[in-house]
């Protein structure tokens, strides 16, 4: 089964561009770069090549011994069987972060060799930069982030016909029942699985929930061998016990991120350098406060006050040892973690789609909590997340008393529909996000 993954859209874009610059691709391990990466040589090139510094170790000597766009290409030819065609050959460099000199010559690439088409990519490649002090050739190179496989992307494969149905959404208008009922149950199939390639095809090939557990459980496992390979050993077990305190940060009402859930007497000095190693690695995302909803949203963060949520549902759903049947059947004791689920699964489906947005969250004095607040040209956007029908709670209305906002958004598993300055969004939908607020912003102008 073959999966289609949406960046590849991007990559299209750039090969197209006269001004094009070398691709830096990052993004969490197991995601599917290489993958992605060759199947785009493979379709959109008369041939790729690629370099793999981590099981090619000798190709750091290519890049020692010049800097020199025309000679590196020479010298990595006696490497191939494949010719490195300009405009024609797709270069791909994988495991980048093995060799800083290859990193540092993507910027002569860009400035004398711009014919020479080349992504770059690598596993805990922010960590590798960090830890080794490497220098990024920022300006020469077009960074894209990778995330999992978006509840879109996933659906395209489960789902056609209801797939094709959400692009081809043209006013915000109630759902026909059996496409809000497909929704709804393709969107818990993708909570168990996630977005993880391998789980996914799992999954979808019906190959049975055990299956799917061993295979987010196997990347689980190599997440935690990466600590030890890639962190310096005074930081590995603060990194394990933050990784490992996740759901029961979540499981918390407000979620709120607090140091002593990972440790008794834990400090933000000691963990701080803990959870940018988690974010450098792509394997979580921080959420902050904001003292107010002003433009721009960047000003007003809390840098103290902030939440962490998980790059993959399935992963956090395995990390917390949820039985898959929680999430299809109605489970006594399943309440605080199914609303944390379900606001993870909702920013992991708008990411892909809206990575350059910032994403926060709003507090009154700890009596409301908006779930999201987020800034979207000029509008600032509260956003409320439901776990299912229950649609209860205060917050959204003390927070549009306060502020008078435009426009305000619930995602939950209640049907699509605009009232009274509310859009009411079915949680599947969230991955288009971006384009249900453009026909609500259109309608309304």
């Amino acid at each position: 089964m073959e999966l289609k993954r949406e960046i590849i859209n991007k990559f299209i874009e750039w090969k197209k561009r006269s001004n094009r610059k070398p691709i830096l691709l990052k993004g969490a391990r197991q995601i599917g770069k290489t993958w992605v990466m060759e199947h785009f040589g493979k379709e959109y090139y008369k041939n790729y090549v690629k370099f793999d510094f981590d099981r090619q170790p000798e190709l750091k000597e290519v890049f020692k011994i010049t800097k020199q766009p025309d000679r590196i290409i020479k010298e990595l030819s006696l490497y191939t069987d494949e010719p490195i065609l300009p405009e024609e050959t797709l270069i791909i460099f994988d495991e980048i972060q093995e060799c800083e000199d290859a990193l540092n010559s993507l910027k002569y690439f860009c400035e004398d060799a711009p014919q020479y088409h080349i992504i770059a990519a690598g596993s805990l490649l922010g960590v590798a930069v960090r830890r080794r002090h490497m220098t990024v050739p920022v300006g020469k190179v077009t960074i894209l982030r990778m995330f999992p496989l978006s509840f879109r992307e996933f659906i395209a494969v489960s789902d056609p016909k209801i797939y094709q149905y959400a692009e081809e959404l043209s006013e915000i208008k109630r759902l026909p029942e059996i496409v809000l009922n497909k929704l709804n149950s393709e969107y818990k199939r993708y909570m168990i699985c996630g977005g993880m390639p391998e789980a996914v095809v799992a999954l979808l090939e019906n190959r049975g929930i055990g299956e799917v557990d061993m295979i987010l459980q196997d990347i689980l496992d190599l997440y935690e061998l990466d600590f030890a390979k890639y962190a310096e050993a005074r930081e590995i077990p603060r990194i394990h016990a933050l990784w490992h305190s996740l759901p029961a940060q979540l499981a918390k009402e407000n979620r709120k991120f607090i140091y002593k859930v990972v440790k008794t007497g834990a400090r933000s000095k000691d963990y701080e350098d803990a959870l940018m190693w988690l974010e450098d690695a792509g394997m979580i995302y921080r959420v902050y406060d904001i003292s107010k909803p002003g433009i721009p949203l960047s000003a007003y963060q809390e840098f103290n006050s902030f939440k962490v949520y998980a790059c993959d549902c399935g992963l956090l759903r395995r990390l917390a040892n949820l039985p898959a049947a929680a999430i299809l059947d109605n489970v006594a004791g399943y309440t605080e973690f199914k609303g944390a689920l379900a606001e993870n699964v909702v920013m992991q489906s708008m990411l892909p789609f809206m990575d350059t947005t910032l994403f926060t969250y709003w507090t009154s004095t700890g009596t409301a909590e908006v779930e999201f607040v987020i800034q979207w040209d000029l509008d600032i956007i509260p956003i409320e997340v439901k776990a299912g029908n229950s649609i209860g709670g205060s917050s959204l209305s003390v927070y549009t008393k306060k502020y008078e906002p435009a426009y305000r958004v619930r995602f939950s598993s209640l049907n699509l529909q605009f009232n009274e300055g509310l859009l009411s969004v079915p949680a599947p939908l969230a991955a288009w996000f971006p384009k249900l607020y453009s026909l609500l912003s259109n309608s309304q102008s």
